[in-house]
């Protein structure tokens, strides 16, 4: 009895000590998120222009009606779900193509595999000046230089095209990171079972469709989880090669909220504008984990 009351002494003691070393952590956790949360709250029902200097007054519901209606909101919005959906398709489809290519039996030197992954590794302002200066430039880029050669005009592709070269620049980025984490599961995937599915029968499109994606299925969840949450995000790429434009055609929730901030210097409609965007990325993530919830 008395080495059942002191093992259990034990188990208490090592929770409360336990507890006690991770509360300082938690406290400057719960003080990162609620602090600039709590402030993005109370100036969302500010009247607060940087411009005028200081708050000036409450302003209610003001702010997040400015911000809803509008027109840009709305181009934001779809501009948003655009990308995001255009890109998770793309470094999906492509991650895993290119992870069965480094996952086969086909050589290639270590260089490439290494140029393969560096993409991912470039910083989101430096990845934009290179493909707005020395790839999509109409005159001295390098797709006009291959047009040219080809007896094709150039082609302005951030005026005429301007989202297409966003999801293209962020494409060029993300797909490594794709790549390799699908291609981590394939390296676990059980030869057998493929040998087995050959002597069946089945052909290599057989295989890659009803054996190997069944067995990647959790990382590809993952991917696409990580990834919705960095492409809500997307801001460097758009502000550095379109500023958002032609009009509001490259326009996503994060740049508004920018322009509202730090180009009209409303700090009130642009914290109605954040807080706007927190709440629909929670929803997208709620959604996706309900969804996915039965494969991670």
């Amino acid at each position: 009895m008395l080495y059942w009351a002191s093992l259990s002494l034990m188990r208490h003691t090592r929770s409360f000590y336990g507890k006690l070393i991770l509360t300082p952590t938690i406290v400057l956790l719960l003080l990162w998120i609620i602090i600039p949360l709590s402030l993005t709250v109370y100036f969302s029902f500010q009247s607060y222009n940087m411009l005028d200097g200081s708050p000036t007054g409450y302003a209610g519901w003001m702010n997040y009606d400015f911000f809803i209606f509008d027109e840009a909101f709305y181009d934001a919005i779809l501009n948003t779900f655009l990308i995001v959906l255009s890109l998770l398709l793309i470094t999906v489809i492509f991650g895993f193509l290119f992870a069965t290519l480094l996952n086969s039996d086909i050589f290639l030197p270590n260089f490439v595999k290494l140029l393969y992954i560096s993409p991912f590794l470039i910083i989101p302002s430096v990845s934009a000046l290179l493909w707005k200066n020395l790839m999509m430039d109409p005159i001295n880029g390098f797709i006009t230089f291959i047009l040219n050669m080809l007896n094709f005009e150039g082609i302005d592709f951030l005026n005429e095209y301007p989202l297409g070269s966003i999801i293209t620049m962020l494409a060029w980025t993300w797909v490594p990171f794709s790549t390799l984490l699908i291609l981590t599961s394939l390296k676990s995937v059980d030869k057998t079972i493929l040998e087995s599915a050959k002597i069946d029968g089945a052909n290599p499109f057989q295989i890659s469709l009803l054996v190997i994606l069944p067995n990647i299925l959790r990382s590809i969840n993952v991917v696409i989880l990580i990834e919705t949450i960095f492409f809500l995000a997307v801001f460097a790429e758009i502000s550095i090669a379109t500023n958002g434009g032609p009009g509001t055609e490259t326009t996503n929730l994060p740049f508004l909220i920018f322009q509202k901030g730090l180009q009209n210097f409303d700090v009130g409609e642009s914290s109605a504008g954040g807080l706007i965007a927190v709440i629909l990325a929670n929803f997208v993530a709620i959604f996706l984990i309900k969804i996915m919830s039965k494969n991670i």
